[in-house]
């Protein structure tokens, strides 16, 4: 693996890293599957485009990406509670229209952001190689992610949030409106991953409504794969544990690209085929680790 992919992994696993953050809270904190972010992921990124594009700050368009990807989130939360639809079916329903909300917030499938200003200028202007600049600004924006998250959880509202996830019945009988807390909790879990859209965007000069595809599986695939390495025994632990999970994802499929054996390589087409191994390899892992430690002893 050369320097270059190197650093193109580390840059990817942490902005990624939000999005994997947002598949988290549905995932494991909520119990709630959740395909929205399937579209959410490129709807934050039309919206920051169009954003820059009509002149407002890009900082200030990662406000607007990560609102629209609440309301995303809302709506399906919406239609669980209120209107009694699967959770697995009114994400896959909003996720699909959210496709042709995407193309018309953009007016067109694509937009570039090509001699637009993007939040990278702000880094650059540090002094900062270009090579770099970007992987340090998405670490922090992980960073301050985790930090803000673990802050979140500790307070009421997010212990409600982890006693909903974990026993909806219970938290019932205190009072309190689980309904809400649904909704608030995907709304949150795709703002996340709308503004990991609009930091996509901005990084690689466009938007595309296409960018979303295969969205749920790179983050789940991060969650396992942190959860299998790093443990989730605590909340703080967990959260890192994601956000290095997708780090590790990304290596692991940049030196999986970059692997040589005699004339045989992987090719890009080759990306779904790989996501599916380490999947499976990290769901595999800890029973194979049981079954060795069985073994020992």
């Amino acid at each position: 693996m050369t320097t270059y992919a190197f650093l193109g992994a580390l840059e990817q696993g942490f902005v990624y890293g939000l999005m994997v953050l947002g598949v988290y809270l549905t995932f494991r904190v909520l119990d709630f599957p959740d395909l929205t972010v399937d579209g959410s992921l490129p709807l934050g990124a039309a919206v920051a485009s169009v954003a820059i594009t009509a002149g407002h700050d890009p900082f200030l368009a990662l406000t607007f990406a990560a609102g629209a990807g609440f309301l995303a989130g809302a709506v399906t939360g919406i239609l669980n509670t209120k209107f009694k639809i699967l959770h697995l079916l009114a994400s896959i329903l909003t996720m699909i229209a959210l496709y042709s909300i995407t193309i018309r917030i953009m007016g067109r499938p694509n937009l570039t952001l090509l001699g637009k200003p993007t939040v990278m200028d702000a880094v650059a202007a540090l002094g900062l190689p270009p090579h770099l600049a970007s992987t340090a600004l998405f670490a922090c924006f992980a960073a301050a992610a985790v930090a803000a998250l673990l802050w979140f959880l500790r307070t009421e509202i997010g212990q409600t949030m982890l006693a909903t996830g974990d026993n909806p019945q219970m938290i019932r009988s205190l009072g309190v409106d689980t309904d809400i807390v649904i909704i608030g909790s995907v709304g949150l879990s795709n703002a996340l991953v709308a503004l990991a859209g609009g930091l996509i965007a901005q990084n690689q000069g466009a938007a595309d409504v296409n960018m979303g595809v295969g969205t749920i599986v790179a983050g789940l695939a991060s969650v396992i794969i942190g959860e299998t390495l790093f443990g989730c025994r605590t909340v703080a632990r967990a959260l890192v544990a994601a956000v290095a999970g997708s780090v590790l994802y990304r290596l692991a499929i940049a030196f999986a690209l970059s692997l040589k054996i005699g004339d045989f390589s992987f090719q890009p087409s080759d990306l779904k085929l790989v996501t599916a191994v380490l999947v499976v390899l990290a769901l595999v892992a800890p029973r194979i680790r049981k079954g060795l430690a069985r073994c020992s002893s």
